[in-house]
């Protein structure tokens, strides 16, 4: 599936530092990168509604990721999934009366046109689940294979059905080391996140589902040996950053309620398919953006969404440099007056860069933005090292050249923000 249309990213002199990310495993910051190359998955989205703050801010954060390494010099392999096939995406279209796949198609081309107009680096790779069914179906086949799936009977279904498939999280000792959470925890989410605990049938309550049988009034596919039906969530994302990505995956990233069950699951996965005890060598979640003093959900109706406020006249350059004024891994809350800030904010820089000479250096200013963005995407200081040079552009207007044209390029390069 092709992504978007990338921005022509602007070229700075020298190169950057390794960016260093907080471990959700470990907890520790840690190097995010350790030879010439790295790779990336992140979870997309399920498209059934259009694309809201929270996920803009999720994708921000990994754009700077990419944007860190790519400064670095490294060769980056990133990779996206879109759950373009699921629970929540059948059920909309059964409360509306539309096709699901239409849905999903449309909700699909707003996240792409968002995404460009954020000027976010699209994926190298981006997959959906639908295009995915085939590598999906050679890896639950391989999992019952070797004893690390199971079936379980559709209740109401005839003998011969072959019933649903569900992975045994019994064979895998490392279960949990993700998000470390207790048994009580598990279970909570688990029921509150997609899971089906109560499911008889099931070895553990943990178990997730892999192959969905086909039912009456849903899509299903052909599951050669597993009988027609569609992917389970947690396993797509195994495949496709199989797929896609060296193995293990340098980072695996989302947003911070995909902790657990969803990378915790597919983390699990991943073990079973590659063999590999660490198939994620980093996982980088991202804090959840509140409004109305919530969790911004689909299942909450709190939304504000991207498209909206962009038709509404809000600049995409104000609204990005909104959303990465906050650290990614933290939560806050989106109260509307952060674009008419940033918006003030982007007037000063504009002003400033205009009326200094183009040419010469200003290589400390840079270097504070890299120096920021290694040390775990903190963007408010590289934000703050923008605002310094600013305010002193004045007095050195007269003095020296202060590389105006540098920074400018600096600021499109690694904050993803062109100002002219």
């Amino acid at each position: 599936m092709h992504p978007w249309t990338g921005p022509i990213v602007s070229v700075i002199p020298g190169t950057g530092e390794v960016p260093r990310i907080r471990d959700d495993i470990s907890g520790e910051v840690r190097p995010s990168v350790a030879g010439e190359s790295a790779n990336l998955y992140v979870c997309g989205i399920t498209p059934y509604d259009s694309t809201h703050l929270g996920h803009a801010f999720t994708y921000l954060a990994f754009d700077l990721l990419v944007r860190a390494w790519r400064d670095l010099g490294v060769s980056v392999r990133y990779a996206q999934g879109l759950t373009d096939v699921d629970d929540p995406l059948l059920e909309r279209a059964r409360a509306t009366g539309k096709d699901w796949s239409k849905i999903a198609a449309r909700q699909t081309a707003v996240y792409k046109a968002d995404m460009a107009a954020l000027r976010v680096i699209p994926p190298d790779f981006y997959r959906g689940v639908v295009e995915s069914v085939p590598q999906i179906v050679n890896a639950v086949e391989r999992m019952i294979d070797v004893g690390q799936a199971y079936r379980v009977a559709v209740p109401g279904s005839p003998a011969s059905s072959l019933g649903d498939v569900y992975a045994d999280l019994g064979g895998d000792p490392d279960f949990g080391s993700l998000a470390g959470l207790g048994r009580e925890a598990q279970d909570r989410l688990f029921a509150e996140r997609g899971g089906d605990p109560d499911r008889p049938g099931k070895r553990d309550r943990l178990d997730p589902l892999l192959w969905r049988a086909a039912r009456p009034g849903e899509p299903s596919w052909d599951g050669r040996t597993l009988g027609r039906g569609r992917p389970g969530w947690h396993i797509e994302c195994a495949v496709i950053a199989s797929a896609e990505l060296d193995q293990p995956i340098d980072v695996l990233g989302g947003g911070a309620d995909l902790i657990f069950p969803h990378h915790e699951m597919s983390v699990s996965h991943s073990r079973a398919l590659t063999g590999l005890d660490q198939p994620v060598r980093l996982t980088m979640h991202t804090g959840m953006v509140h409004y109305d003093g919530q969790k911004m959900s689909k299942s909450l109706g709190n939304l504000v969404f991207v498209s909206d406020l962009l038709e509404r006249g809000v600049g995409p350059a104000a609204l990005r440099l909104a959303l990465i004024g906050h650290h990614y891994g933290e939560d806050w809350e989106w109260r509307g007056r952060e674009v008419a800030l940033a918006e003030a904010r982007l007037n000063r820089w504009r002003d400033a860069i205009r009326s200094v000479k183009p040419q010469g250096h200003s290589g400390e200013a840079i270097a504070k933005i890299r120096a920021a963005l290694a040390d775990n995407l903190d963007t408010a200081a590289a934000i703050a090292a923008v605002d310094e040079w600013v305010s002193a552009a004045p007095l050195a207007r007269e003095r020296s050249p202060y590389a105006a044209a540098d920074l400018r390029r600096a600021i499109d390069a690694l904050l993803g923000i062109k100002l002219y």
